[in-house]
C-alpha cells in the first residue's frame, strides 16, 4: 500500500494574469529617479565648477591683456595723476609740511583765532592729503582772518566753500559742526578736486578758480597774500 504524500501541492499561477506593462514601468520609474539624482549632482557640482573655471579664464585673459595693453584708470575716470605735470618750482601745494603743528598754534594764538590749539589737527590733515598745511593756514587767513570775521564765525569753515546739494549751509556757504570738520573738507576739496581732478597744483593756478574775480575777489592780491604768508611762516616769522 502506497503511503500518502502529505506535502501541499505547489501552487501554479496563470502567467497570462501578470500585467504586461508593470515591469517596464518600474524600470522606467527607477531610471527616472537615477536621472534626477544625477541632474541634481550636476547642478550642485558641475555648474559651479564650470562657473569658477570661466571666471579663472576671464581673469587670466584680463591680466594678459592688461600687460600688453595697459589701461590708464586715471584717464577713464578723468583724473590727472599727481605724478604727471607737477611743477618743480613755485608755490606748489602738494608738498610735505613746511611748518610744524606747534608753529601753527603760535600763529592762531597770536591772531586770536577761535580755532586756537587746533594746530595739530590742521597739520595732521595736511599729512593725510599731502597738502602743505602752510597753504591751509594762508587760505584761512585770507578768507576769514583765521575764523574771526565773516560767515566763518558761524560755519567753522576754513575756506568759505560754497554750499551745494544737501550739505548743511549758512548764507550760501558750507557749515560744519566743528573746526576739525571744516579743516577736513577744505583739504579734501583741494586734494581731490583741484589737484587730482583738475590738475591745478600751484597757488597761481588754484586761486583764479577758487576765488575768481567774477565773484568780487582781487585775484592778484589773494595770490600775493598767500605767497607772502607762506614764505614768512617758512622762515619762522609769525606776523604777516
Amino acid at each position: 500500500m502506497t503511503q500518502a504524500n502529505n506535502k501541499p501541492p505547489v501552487p501554479t499561477r496563470d502567467l497570462s494574469t501578470i500585467p504586461t506593462q508593470k515591469l517596464p514601468e518600474q524600470i522606467q520609474k527607477h531610471a527616472n529617479n537615477i536621472f534626477h539624482k544625477k541632474s541634481r549632482i550636476f547642478y550642485y557640482i558641475a555648474i559651479p565648477s564650470f562657473g569658477c573655471l570661466f571666471l579663472l579664464c576671464a581673469l587670466v585673459v584680463c591680466v594678459v591683456t592688461s600687460s600688453i595693453y595697459p589701461v590708464d584708470l586715471t584717464r577713464l575716470l578723468h583724473i590727472k595723476p599727481r605724478s604727471v605735470n607737477i611743477p618743480t618750482s613755485g608755490y606748489v601745494v602738494i608738498s610735505k609740511p613746511s611748518i610744524e603743528a606747534a608753529f601753527i598754534d603760535r600763529v592762531l594764538a597770536y591772531y586770536g583765532s577761535p580755532a586756537q590749539n587746533k594746530g595739530q589737527v590742521l597739520y595732521a590733515y595736511g599729512v593725510k592729503y599731502s597738502i602743505d598745511p602752510a597753504y591751509a593756514l594762508a587760505f584761512f587767513m585770507r578768507e576769514s582772518s583765521f575764523g574771526r570775521q565773516g560767515v566763518a564765525t558761524v560755519t567753522h569753515s576754513l575756506g568759505n566753500i560754497r554750499a551745494r546739494g544737501n550739505h548743511p549751509s549758512y548764507q550760501g556757504y558750507r557749515s560744519y559742526q566743528s573746526w576739525e570738520e571744516g579743516f577736513a573738507d577744505w583739504y579734501d576739496l583741494i586734494a581731490n578736486t583741484y589737484v587730482d581732478r583738475w590738475g591745478l597744483y600751484t597757488v597761481d593756478q588754484i586761486i583764479p578758480v577758487y576765488a575768481p574775480g567774477s565773484d568780487h575777489n582781487d585775484e592778484a592780491a589773494y595770490i600775493r597774500g598767500v605767497k607772502v604768508a607762506v614764505s614768512k611762516w617758512r622762515m619762522g616769522i609769525v606776523v604777516v
